[in-house]
């Protein structure tokens, strides 16, 4: 495969924080970087060399994407997965519109999941209201979740008796969707592999998240799970990769039981949230890596300098004024990182710190500290 070198003109389908994270490291490497993004005021336009203001799907700028582009890549799943193909028939797409269409629609993505061999929370596809009469005994108490579109806890509603997952599922819109058992877990982590081909793949270290109301808190790295349970979390992930014949960053999220049995929850064909604490821990970022699996070149070495932990900063924070940053800034041994987001609300990302430590747990307080001295 011919490498893409530096001062080539990479595409990016998106203008948020993964997206101006993507540029960023981009343009460190020495590339060029045309986002696509109809939002003028997005995170990612600002920094990208050209910014198309246009919709994912607008024929012109995808035509100007295919035109002086040496690759072009997404930082979200939910990019019309047919704009994907046909930009392929011009420039080298990474990931594939086949494997984003996986990871766009639930009830496939499980699907290929088992097929692929590997275990999933029991759930059952509900395609109209007629499914929800059959006995729901093996799938409550659970979740009723949109097959499209839902993140963040959102398109997501918690159930307990089969009349909950009926009026659950009218009050999404009598929509497709899932229910899922919920279980019984230990923790939640993800592993996210970087794979160029064949034989050119890595993992970083799996990460153990902690949610607030269905949006990532915090995660915590090295996760504190046993070696065994992280070594079988890698090769789950690897062989999915694998067998997606995947080429880019790919997140894996994971439930862990009690009995220390791993279930693939969901995957995401980009960089993780989970993924943030590598811009400060490990010897590659996770952006890094996007960038070397689009333009052919073997992922770098994701080696952990340190424990970290990363928290989310969401617009909860935010009141009359800026957040007291020089509680953070005056922590040498804390990195934040702001997304350049004009208007903060409630549960909208709006950036995130890495905490680096001597060991998990003094991170961990830290950490906590500081997110109470940020809402105080």
């Amino acid at each position: 495969m011919r490498h893409i070198l530096p001062n080539a003109m990479l595409g990016i389908i998106g203008g948020g924080q993964l997206g101006r994270m993507f540029t960023l490291a981009a343009r460190a490497m020495g590339y060029r970087v045309t986002v696509l993004e109809p939002d003028q005021h997005c995170p990612a336009g600002s920094l990208a060399d050209v910014h198309l203001c246009a919709a994912y799907d607008d024929p012109a700028a995808l035509e100007q994407l295919a035109s002086t582009c040496a690759a072009v890549t997404t930082e979200f799943e939910n990019v019309p997965a047919d704009c994907l193909s046909s930009l392929a028939e011009h420039v080298k797409v990474s990931p594939a519109a086949e494997s984003v269409s996986i990871a766009q629609d639930r009830i496939g993505e499980k699907a290929f999941i088992l097929n692929a061999g590997l275990a999933v929370a029991p759930y059952l596809p509900i395609q109209s209201a007629q499914d929800l009469e059959q006995a729901l005994d093996n799938h409550l108490p659970g979740i009723v979740k949109l097959a499209r579109l839902g993140y963040d806890g959102k398109g997501q509603i918690r159930v307990k008796t089969a009349e909950e997952a009926k009026a659950a599922y009218r009050e999404l819109g009598n929509k497709p969707c899932v229910l899922e058992r919920l279980l019984d877990l230990k923790a939640e982590v993800s592993v996210i592999v970087a794979r160029t081909g064949p034989g050119e793949v890595t993992t970083f270290p799996a990460a153990e998240n902690q949610h607030e109301a269905g949006i990532l808190d915090i995660s915590i790295v090295p996760a504190r799970i046993p070696a065994p349970v992280a070594d079988e979390a890698r090769r789950m992930a690897l062989h999915l990769a694998e067998t997606m014949g995947y080429v880019g960053v790919l997140a894996v999220e994971f439930f862990v039981l009690q009995n220390d049995v791993l279930a693939i929850n969901e995957i995401a064909p980009r960089p993780h949230n989970s993924g943030h604490y590598t811009l400060d821990a490990t010897l590659t970022s996770q952006f890094e890596q996007q960038v070397r699996t689009l333009c052919g070149l073997p992922p770098g070495d994701t080696r952990l300098l340190s424990p970290v932990v990363m928290v989310n900063l969401l617009g909860d924070i935010w009141r009359d004024d800026e957040p007291a940053w020089d509680r953070l800034l005056s922590q040498p041994n804390v990195m934040l990182h702001l997304y350049g987001k004009q208007s903060a609300r409630i549960g909208r990302k709006m950036g995130h710190f890495n905490v680096l430590a001597e060991s998990v747990d003094s991170a961990i307080r830290q950490a906590e500290q500081l997110k109470d001295q940020l809402k105080s």
